[in-house]
């Protein structure tokens, strides 16, 4: 497997949770999937705090709360119809993609599920979102999470919906 995901820790609770392994195996897991695997692809995660994440938020949605991740595709590749498949990367960097760790727990938490699972279909999730995959529609939105069943399933992660 051909990728490289940059990790940069903002926020000291990541430490414990090995974001950087997770966020290689999330990134790996969605490009084999996709058939992207030895292409040397890219991809920068930023693990921040609640704080942080809602500063970007407003940036960048003009929606000044916490989310759980947001991502930044270094080019558009969204499918031309509903529920279609993206147009392949023509850029080895993908793009960039925020988690936040305090939203990220609670969540986890309020589902009852394992940190380090909700946090690697996040990932997937964001890893999806640079690869031109959305959820805008309920045909994007079946693709995407197909998808991510598919991809964590893989990864001994049960399906998160």
């Amino acid at each position: 497997m051909d990728v490289t995901v940059d990790v940069l820790i903002e926020a000291p609770e990541w430490d414990s949770l090995g974001l950087e392994a997770l966020a290689q195996r999330a990134a790996e897991a969605t490009l084999l999937r996709l058939g992207y695997g030895d292409a040397g692809y890219e991809i920068s995660v930023m693990g921040c705090d609640d704080r942080r994440i809602a500063e970007l938020n407003g940036d960048f949605r003009a929606k000044s709360q916490p989310t759980n991740v947001l991502s930044w595709p270094s080019q558009e590749r969204a499918a031309d119809t509903p529920g279609g498949s993206p147009l392949p990367p023509q850029d080895p960097e993908l793009g960039d993609i925020a988690i936040a760790c305090g939203v990220c727990r609670a969540e986890a938490e309020a589902a009852n599920k394992e940190i380090s699972h909700h946090v690697t279909h996040l990932l997937v999730h964001g890893a999806l979102h640079l690869l031109g995959y959305d959820h805008i529609n309920a045909q994007d939105a079946a693709l995407m999470e197909g998808l991510e069943v598919e991809i964590l399933a893989t990864l001994g992660i049960a399906d998160p919906y």
